[in-house]
């Protein structure tokens, strides 16, 4: 009679074969989620950054001088300055934006409602403005009943809209105030 002799290394090759698809299935499941993970965390990082960015600028710039009226007791009695959206900015709603005017000695506070307002678009004059400041439009801010604005004195306007960061205009009067004059301050 023969010997049947066992033969395993066919057996053991197909063991290693199956542990190795199983390793790299399990790798390429690994991959595909540390993949995704950093694919999310990115895209978050990306719109903290965007949403950062946004409310750290702001959406409004000054266009052309900011002027001032002299008043009785050589006082400032209004301030008027120009705005306009900055390169790139979102329309505003100047229904929400607020001005506070500070001096040495005093704040006071403003809102759209307590300021004159006048609209120009396209070099012209707005008939019937949506109080949303949007590209190619103008706005006229004039605010009046200040505090005490003397010869000299460092005042500082900021314009703070509801959306993205304030943006001040500080300036100084000048050494002489008539009352029913004009003055351009830098």
């Amino acid at each position: 009679m023969s010997k049947l002799v066992k033969n395993e290394d066919a057996f053991t090759g197909l063991e290693a074969a199956i542990v190795l698809i199983a390793f790299i299935v399990v790798a390429a499941v690994f991959s595909y989620v540390v993949l995704g993970a950093g694919f999310f965390t990115t895209q978050k990082s990306q719109e903290v950054v965007h949403t950062g960015v946004a409310q750290a600028s702001s959406n409004l710039e000054v266009s052309g001088p900011v002027i001032i009226e002299g008043g009785a007791g050589n006082n400032v009695s209004t301030i008027t300055f120009y705005l306009q959206l900055a390169a790139g900015g979102s329309p505003i709603d100047m229904n929400k934006t607020t001005y506070a005017v500070s001096t040495k000695g005093a704040l006071k506070t403003y809102t759209n409602q307590t300021v004159t307002t006048s609209w120009y678009k396209d070099g012209g004059v707005e008939g019937s403005p949506n109080n949303l400041l949007e590209r190619f439009e103008f706005v006229k801010v004039t605010i009046s009943s200040l505090p005490d604005i003397g010869i000299n004195d460092k005042f500082i306007v900021e314009i703070r809209p509801d959306q993205g960061a304030s943006y001040p205009l500080e300036r100084n009067a000048p050494s002489s105030l008539a009352d029913g004059h004009f003055y351009e301050v830098y």
